[in-house]
């Protein structure tokens, strides 16, 4: 994964056909599938998944390429009533996204009802200028009948561009979607290389796939408390990729349940990330992780900035 925004390649056509490309923006309360419709659409995980609500906590670039087209996604944290520093930096970078882009993808779980995050996410979307789809979500989980009375709801709160029920877990209506997509980009430059699928960093893919694993293997209590920072990467001669990470936490009692008993659940979490981090550098990797308590680092600005949570 090489190259920046920054490096625009030039505009290219084949054949007769014009190059399109743009930015979208995936926006939605917590939890209702933006990281599993972004790894759907790209073919490949970028944006950890969880059961636990506001995991994605950065402006996700997922980059879909195409022979004529590139669509930039970014998906952006759940919006949600902030409760520290951390959750006002999160609420910040995913409306802030509103106005950075070309189209934007309102995603609803359509197995709930309205509620008033919806409803408040709605109104920051009718002052957006470009294109919104609203994107209905894990439709596997309802009638077929409950899905018609559901969209007319919708549409009397907001003059949407497109209405496209998917199952982003299931794959269900993903082509469609692209397709759709694809018709309302503007003509442009081919931002990133056709095998490049984010802007990221490894090093930050690699902390994230870190901390997907630790969500998916502890408490409650213990999600928004954890933060991983890769403090080394480096290849040796015969191939392997040696990663020192830190996995930061608040309390003791926390860095104790991270541990578990005599190491067992570090040993797995880092078992589990080496696996997926393998498959994403194409490499064998020696993986060690080290827990630290950091106090109550999500209400400390220059904590969060070193972890690379910022709202420029």
């Amino acid at each position: 994964m090489e190259g920046e925004q920054s490096n625009i390649m030039s505009q290219k056509s084949t054949g007769s056909k014009k190059f399109h490309s743009g930015f979208v923006a995936i926006v939605g309360r917590p939890n209702v599938g933006k990281s599993t419709l972004i790894n759907e659409m790209i073919g490949q995980k970028i944006a950890i998944m969880s059961d636990k609500a506001q995991t994605t906590r950065n402006k996700i670039h997922g980059v879909y390429t195409k022979e004529n087209s590139q669509i930039v996604f970014l998906d952006t944290p759940g919006i949600h009533k902030p409760t520290s520093k951390l959750g006002d930096f999160m609420v910040k970078s995913a409306i802030g996204t509103l106005g950075e882009v070309d189209a934007a993808l309102f995603l609803i779980d359509a197995s709930e009802g309205i509620g008033g995050g919806d409803r408040f996410i709605i109104e920051a979307l009718k002052k957006v200028k470009t294109p919104v789809f609203l994107i209905m979500n894990k439709i596997d989980k309802i009638h077929p009948e409950l899905l018609l009375p559901l969209i007319v709801k919708y549409k009397d709160l907001h003059d949407w561009a497109e209405v496209i029920p998917i199952s982003a877990l299931q794959g269900n209506n993903i082509n469609t979607l692209l397709e759709v997509l694809t018709g309302y980009l503007p003509e442009g430059p081919q931002y990133y290389p056709a095998d490049q699928v984010t802007d990221h960093p490894e090093q930050f893919v690699c902390a994230e796939l870190i901390r997907e694993k630790i969500l998916h293997s502890t408490r409650e209590e213990i999600p928004h408390s954890i933060a991983v920072a890769i403090e080394s990467m480096k290849a040796q001669e015969n191939g392997v990729v040696n990663i020192g990470a830190i996995i930061y936490v608040e309390r003791d009692s926390q860095k104790g349940i991270v541990i578990g008993k005599q190491g067992a659940l570090l040993k797995e979490v880092g078992r589990q990330a080496r696996r997926d981090i393998e498959t994403l550098l194409g490499s064998r990797v020696f993986l060690e992780l080290w827990v630290k308590v950091k106090k109550d680092w999500r209400n400390q600005e220059r904590v969060l900035k070193d972890l690379g949570f910022r709202n420029d």
